[in-house]
């Protein structure tokens, strides 16, 4: 009882930060239709000054540290960003009036990572003065890239069964109009076979679809904004000595420029509400579950890290929130490549309308709130 009232305590303090306030604000002046714009250049160049930082941070870390000591964050945070996609496949694909294409692309935003909700765990764990291993940030790409690549590659086997099925089908009702024929006394000519091996599964792979190429999804990946920006900051602080233009610049605007990024974030969730209505209900529930179901798997990933390696309590909670996390700029543009089929409103409505705010205002303190009462941090 005493673990759970701590608990309680603690995560409604965090609800009342001043990340969260902007958010929430954010969706209040945009629900009582203000005439307030933040300019799209001004939000992408406080993204990127954002992921800088946090990738120059990271680099800096990564620079003094021993890189063993990322192996099992790193594969951790590659297995449950395949993980997540696995779990949409195979419960809101399920679901009433939900297309399965639309469920795998929605499981792969929801895999992929967000650098701004990122950015806003780095910033409340510093408040709370909790630890943490600078190249924690540093897992992002390990996380994305593999949800990215597996929802892709889903979508893509999906597609070639269900033309696999509907080609079936097809010579099906050929072979029954035949059969048909042959009784009426019309018989077919001779079919064409096969000449050679070669010829036979040059004809099988054409009727099985052209195979998932990765690399130019792992490309699209990091050539994303987010990512981009990300990793520069994290080569230029392994390479380069940037310590005093990170102090003097990029670190002392952080906070301030988090809270009008929180501002816009809550404005564009409420108006892509909307996009919601356009498709089934059940993605507002999968939305709501899923940030705190897949933070939970890396809380629990993280913390099997902090007992085995010594990964800190402030490193499991970024795992954590990463895992949360639904991909709001690199993620959305390369699903629209990747799988055309699928419908925008459903997974880029879900993530942005539902699935971030829940990340930010309830996923965040949940997962402090769990680390601080298991972790004493």
């Amino acid at each position: 009882m005493d673990f759970l009232l701590e608990f309680l305590t603690r995560f409604f303090d965090k609800l009342q930060s001043p990340t969260l306030g902007f958010l929430i604000g954010g969706m209040v002046i945009a629900a009582l239709n203000s005439r307030l714009q933040i300019p799209d250049s001004v939000y992408k160049f406080i993204v990127f000054m954002l992921l800088m930082r946090v990738g120059l941070k990271g680099g800096i870390a990564i620079r003094q540290s021993n890189l063993a000591e990322m192996l099992l964050p790193a594969l951790f945070a590659a297995v449950i960003g395949i993980v997540i996609v696995f779990i949409a496949r195979h419960t809101l694909a399920r679901l009433p009036k939900i297309i399965t294409v639309d469920a795998i692309a929605t499981g792969g935003l929801f895999g992929a990572v967000s650098g701004s909700t990122l950015a806003a765990g780095l910033t409340m764990l510093e408040s709370e003065g909790m630890q943490y291993e600078a190249w924690a940030a540093a897992l992002y790409p390990f996380m994305d890239i593999p949800a990215l690549v597996t929802a892709i590659v889903l979508a893509s086997i999906y597609t070639s069964k269900q033309k696999s099925l509907s080609k079936q089908e097809s010579l099906s009702k050929e072979e029954y109009l035949s059969k048909q024929a042959v009784a009426a006394g019309d018989y077919p000519s001779k079919p064409e076979y096969p000449t050679s091996r070669q010829e036979y599964r040059s004809q099988q792979r054409g009727s099985e679809g052209k195979g998932v190429e990765i690399w130019p999804i792992v490309k699209e990946s990091l050539q994303g904004s987010a990512l981009s920006a990300l990793l520069l900051g994290i080569v230029l602080g392994i390479i380069t000595r940037p310590d005093s233009v990170y102090e003097s610049f990029f670190n002392p605007g952080f906070r301030g420029l988090l809270s009008v990024l929180m501002l816009v974030m809550g404005m564009e969730a409420w108006s892509r509400i909307g996009e919601l209505r356009k498709v089934a209900q059940w993605y507002v529930v999968y939305a709501f579950v899923a940030p705190l179901l897949h933070g939970l798997i890396g809380f629990g990933l993280g913390y099997i890290a902090h007992i085995t390696t010594g990964f800190s309590p402030g490193g499991v909670v970024i795992l954590a929130v990463i895992a949360a996390s639904s991909s709001d700029i690199s993620g959305p543009p390369t699903l629209r490549a990747g799988i055309p089929k699928a419908n925008p409103s459903a997974y880029i409505g879900s993530s942005t309308a539902v699935g971030t705010p829940v990340a930010l205002a309830v996923g965040i303190p949940l997962f402090i709130g769990l680390a601080q009462a298991m972790m004493g941090s």
